[in-house]
């Protein structure tokens, strides 16, 4: 049992970290293919995001019920399993806000300037909006994936814990 418990608690960490790192590649790729179509283009990459986060909450939800059960099944000690637990509530609420505050908010902008924002000038206040919380999403994107190689090598080091233990 432990073994599936650790199994499953590093398949969660590699769905959602394997996905943080590959998605700026489709974006770029999306975006170089289909050039001249930066609003289709945005559309896929909006789409791909969205899957994104849902996987990022589900792999998310189960790394919290694994590292909290870790302790009780004598996996981790308790205090080893915190930080990384803090960590993953951090990265669940950063996609959270990306998923439900800041894609909402660029998809309002998008329509209010005509339904491509592309099409739209460049100082238009919406367009600058649009562009600020786009910029905001990718830092977003980057501490997400920032904290979850910190979780990873905190993971590593309760696995030390429990070794030397």
């Amino acid at each position: 049992m432990k073994t599936l418990l650790r199994t499953l608690l590093y398949l969660a960490l590699i769905v959602w970290l394997g996905a943080e790192i590959f998605f700026p590649v489709v974006a770029a790729i999306t975006f170089g293919t289909l050039q001249g179509a930066t609003h289709t283009a945005g559309t896929i990459v909006g789409e791909l995001l969205r899957i994104l986060h849902g996987m990022g909450i589900v792999s998310g939800l189960v790394l919290l019920a694994l590292l909290a059960l870790a302790p009780a099944w004598h996996i981790y000690k308790p205090r080893t399993v915190l930080a990384p637990m803090v960590l993953v509530v951090v990265m669940l609420a950063c996609t959270a806000y990306s998923q439900y505050g800041i894609i909402p908010a660029m998809e309002r902008d998008r329509m209010a300037a005509g339904g491509a924002i592309d099409t739209s000038d460049t100082t238009n206040s919406l367009t600058v909006h649009f562009n600020k919380l786009h910029n905001r999403s990718e830092r977003i994107e980057g501490v997400t994936l920032l904290l979850g190689i910190a979780t990873v090598v905190l993971v590593a080091w309760a696995e030390s814990a429990r070794e030397k233990a």
